[in-house]
Formats: structure tokens, sequence, C-alpha cells
């Protein structure tokens, strides 16, 4: 039975708590950048379903919330989350939840996502042609197995260096010329373009995280991306992610432009350097920590401005 939160000790944390702060809510609105992408930017070519749209932020979050729960279930049972980790403490680290109550945490959010993506198949497609809908299944499944081992697993891609792939594929491609199709069954080639500059954001997000902690990873065996390349490079990588991201933007409003309203996503541009530069000059882990926040939100920003221009701009 759990604990009722004014039973709580004084100093401890409440389960309600302990497990909120495991779903990593900051986390929520960079999951969606490419859901509401993707339905916006169907929604500019006269396109837009609101059941699909409500189901598919439904499903991204069920994922979203289950890739933070299996990432802490793997950190701490790979060692990444040790005394060395700079960033915040994890719930299973610290001893809030268990590592069993974490897996069957787990176990219910697959099966919420897996239930959700059912649905939302269901909804968007219904009796469509089935190659369609069981390549879009199949797609889900590699979604929540994407999710589960990233760090959790027998062999946690994640460390190897290959977390950085999976996050361009599914918070940009897959998340917005997913959605795309799910709204209007047809999936133009200029719409990777903007998957691709959130692919890059996101991925952004990633490296900072992942520079923040090149030390304890180094330590736990965790060879991401900036381990491999090693602080200097690793920003230097991060400038690449920032600047390709923007030029994506940039070719497809030149290459689909009907309103001077599609440029609109111009005013993020600062927040994107602003966040170039601080992870440039920073070099302390504990000085990056913020700077994964302010990544977060200039992402958000990029894709609220680019997907006002584009709507507004039709």
């Amino acid at each position: 039975m759990a604990v009722p939160v004014s039973a709580t000790p004084s100093g401890a944390v409440s389960p309600a708590k302990a497990w909120i702060s495991a779903f990593r809510p900051r986390t929520l609105p960079l999951s969606l950048a490419s859901i509401f992408t993707g339905g916006f930017l169907a929604a500019a070519h006269g396109q837009f379903r609101g059941s699909v749209f409500a189901i598919a932020v439904l499903t991204t979050i069920l994922l979203q919330i289950l890739s933070n729960l299996a990432n802490d279930y793997g950190d701490s049972q790979n060692g990444a989350d040790s005394i060395h980790r700079e960033g915040p403490q994890r719930a299973v680290q610290a001893g809030h939840i268990t590592p069993a109550q974490m897996k069957r945490g787990m176990l219910l959010f697959g099966a919420l996502s897996l239930a959700s993506g059912i649905a939302l198949l269901w909804v968007a497609l219904g009796l469509a042609a089935m190659w369609i809908t069981i390549s879009f299944f199949l797609l889900g499944l590699a979604a929540i197995w994407a999710a589960v081992n990233y760090t959790a697993g027998a062999k946690p891609y994640g460390y190897a260096g290959l977390g950085d792939i999976s996050v361009f594929l599914f918070f940009g491609l897959v998340g917005v010329c997913g959605t795309y199709y799910l709204q209007t069954q047809t999936l133009p080639l200029l719409v990777l373009l903007p998957a691709a500059a959130l692919g890059c954001f996101a991925t952004a997000v990633l490296n900072v995280n992942n520079i923040r902690d090149i030390r304890s990873d180094k330590l736990a065996g965790k060879i991401t991306i900036p381990v491999r390349l090693g602080p200097v490079a690793a920003r230097r990588y991060h400038w690449l992610l920032l600047g390709v991201g923007f030029l994506c933007a940039i070719v497809y409003v030149a290459l689909n432009y009907y309103s001077p309203w599609q440029w609109l996503f111009v005013l993020s541009a600062p927040l994107l350097v602003r966040n170039g530069l601080l992870v440039w000059q920073r070099q302390e882990s504990m000085q990056l920590d913020p700077l994964l926040k302010q990544m977060a939100m200039s992402t958000l920003a990029f894709t609220l401005l680019f997907v006002i221009g584009q709507v507004v701009g039709s």
C-alpha cells in the first residue's frame, strides 16, 4: 500500500512525487515538437484531423514516459547513475523507487503505448491498405523497443553511441513524417526537411546532456558521441547540429515559398546561437545542466514559430 502524502517522513519523497519526477515532465514538450510540426504542416496544406492529432499526442507522451522510466532503470543498473554523475539524481539511484517497481512501471507504460498506438492507427487509417497499417504497427513496435533499449536491456544501444541516431530518427523523421502521413495519407519529400530540422535540434539536446556527463559516462563504459569525440570536438558537433537543423528549415521555405509569414521561425535564431555559444564557453559539467532546458525550450520556440508561420501564411 502506498504511504499517504501526509504520512511521508520529513525530508522524504512521497511515492506520487517520486513517480512524477521519474516521468520527467520537462522532456515532454521536446518529444511533442515533432508531432506539432507534422500535424500543423498538414493543416497548412488544408488537412487536419483533430482526433488523429490528439491520439498522436497521447501516444507520444506515453512513449516518452516509457523511455524516461527505462533510462532511469537502465542507467542505475549499468552504472551510469553513480556518485560521479553530474546531473540531478534519478529515482532508482536515489532509492525513491525500487528497480522492481520501475520495471513494473515500464511494463505498464509499454502496454499503454501499444494500446494507444493501435487506437491511433485505427482512427487514422481505418481499413486502409493492409501493408500500410502493418508498416506503421511495426514502426510503433520499433519505437517501443527503442524507448526501452536505449539504456536498458542486455545490450543498450545508448552505451554504444547510437543514441544520437535514434533521437534523430524518432524525434525527427518518424515523428514529423509519420504524423503528417496519418493526417493526409500522403508524404511529399519536402516534409523530410522540417523533419530533419527537428531531428537535429532534439539530438542537440541529447548532445548537451552527453557533454555534461562525459566523465561519468566514460567511467561507466557508456561510449556516447561526446565520449568518442572528446569535449572540444563534441562542441563543434553541437554547432553542426544547430546549423544543419536551421538550414533545413530555410531550404524548406525557399522551395515551398508562398508567404513572408513562413520566415517567422527566423526569430528563434538568437536562442539557438546563444545555446551554441554557452555550450562552447561553459566547461564545468554543472554549468551545462541549465543549457539542457534552454536547448529544449529553444527547440519548442522554433517549432511554434515555424508551424505558426506555415499555417498563417497559408
